[in-house]
């Protein structure tokens, strides 16, 4: 990975990539944790909708064509810490590429014409995030286990909020989060080093504003309200379950600490969890749990979906792996965290052969903690190696207690 740093501030990251193909990425610190008590909830995401409505060269219908002519696949993403826009292109196009997201970055002119539909089109967006299950339970937990925290509300924002948002206000959070220094842009392609700054630097290099510079905020983080949350649903199958633990605080060995462990608590068919729950009693069809380690979040989480007259057994039957691990001084021997460590790194490699994965990855590793390289080789064998049985089980020890729970079933 090489890096670069345009005179106006873009930060650019760059991998060699054999191939007829280039993968980018262009990301902001510009997130739905950036609302919280200047702009209605969802402002984010909404900008992330209008920006391609219109630009000062080309109108929505002209740009979406020139997509769909350039890219194989484009997207974009608003998260809680970072928005970002991302595609692969034939490495040929690539300047093509990435005039046209300097046009629609730096030029929106966000015209009325359309606003009003696409606010109808988040809405109905947000219903359908609100008509899935899992995610259900997951915003009802967040909602139940914090009073401050940004992810209370879904990054899309609340019907009332969404309905509240205006053009102007979209206008306001572009010209207060979307600026040169607040950027970082990575690429995988076989173009040379040279010329991939040459192109970014033509179109992008002239970019210069006017507006006070806005760091990232320092979100707001409490513990989580531990207890056990039961909604009643209808109309869904089932039942779904979700726990979060408070990570906020842990200390970046802590941190692998914690990836060892959950790998072996809640990861693949042969994890404790799915041996347990799945394996021996068939008790839950779909489980697992995950580290949100993203800004903001900072949370551990555990999944399941069951059914209602099996609830009682698979919360017990999770506990009982809890405590069996906490109270393990043998389990995670020097070989055993070896073999986890290259497991990790196997997954992490077979994700980063796809190049738009990797830049979408680092950019978004970069914008949250300036340290693109960390993202790079924090699950490097080696560095876990370094970990200890001791090191698991006292992050064991800090982490999981005090969850809280959700349960959404029928009524």
């Amino acid at each position: 990975m090489r890096e670069y740093m345009l005179d106006n501030g873009i930060k650019l990251l760059y991998q060699y990539r054999e191939g007829i193909l280039t993968s980018l990425c262009i990301g902001f610190n510009a997130g739905a944790l950036e609302e919280s008590g200047q702009f209605n909830f969802g402002t984010a995401h909404a900008l992330e909708h209008v920006i391609s409505k219109g630009t000062e060269h080309r109108d929505e219908n002209q740009i979406n064509e020139e997509f769909d002519n350039v890219f194989g696949f484009e997207n974009a993403m608003t998260n809680y810490p970072y928005t970002i826009y991302y595609g692969t292109c034939f490495s040929d196009d690539l300047e093509r590429a990435v005039k046209l997201y300097g046009d629609v970055i730096l030029n929106p002119i966000f015209p009325e014409k359309g606003f009003k539909e696409e606010m109808d089109v988040i809405l109905q967006e947000y219903r359908d995030w609100k008509d899935d299950a899992y995610q259900r339970c997951e915003d009802a937990l967040f909602g139940n286990s914090f009073n401050k925290r940004r992810i209370r509300e879904l990054i899309v924002g609340n019907e009332g909020s969404i309905k509240s948002i205006t053009l102007d206000e979209i206008k306001r959070f572009y010209s207060t989060f979307y600026f040169p220094e607040n950027c970082t842009v990575c690429f995988c392609s076989s173009l040379d080093f040279k010329s991939i700054i040459s192109i970014v630097d033509r179109y992008f290099g002239k970019w210069r504003v006017k507006s006070k510079i806005c760091a990232a905020k320092e979100p707001v983080y409490e513990k989580n309200r531990a207890g056990v949350f039961l909604e009643k649903v209808s109309g869904i199958a089932g039942a779904r379950i979700q726990y979060i633990f408070d990570i906020h605080d842990l200390s970046e060995r802590e941190y692998k600490a914690l990836y060892l462990f959950n790998t072996v608590f809640g990861q693949g068919t042969s994890s404790l969890l799915f041996s347990r729950i799945r394996t021996e009693k068939g008790i839950a069809y779909d489980l697992g749990s995950s580290i949100k380690d993203e800004r903001g979040m900072k949370l551990f989480s555990i999944k399941m979906s069951t059914l209602p007259e099996n609830i009682d057994r698979a919360l017990g039957i999770v506990n009982s792996v809890i405590n069996e691990l906490k109270n393990s001084k043998e389990y995670f021997s020097s070989d055993k965290i070896g073999k986890i460590a290259r497991s990790l790194e196997l997954k992490r490699e077979i994700k980063r052969e796809r190049s738009i994965e990797y830049c979408k990855e680092v950019v978004e590793h970069d914008l949250m903690y300036e340290r693109f390289d960390d993202h790079c080789n924090s699950c490097d064998a080696e560095q876990l190696d370094e970990i200890k049985c001791e090191d698991i089980v006292e992050v064991i020890d800090k982490v999981m207690k005090n969850p809280s729970i959700q349960i959404l079933r029928a009524p």
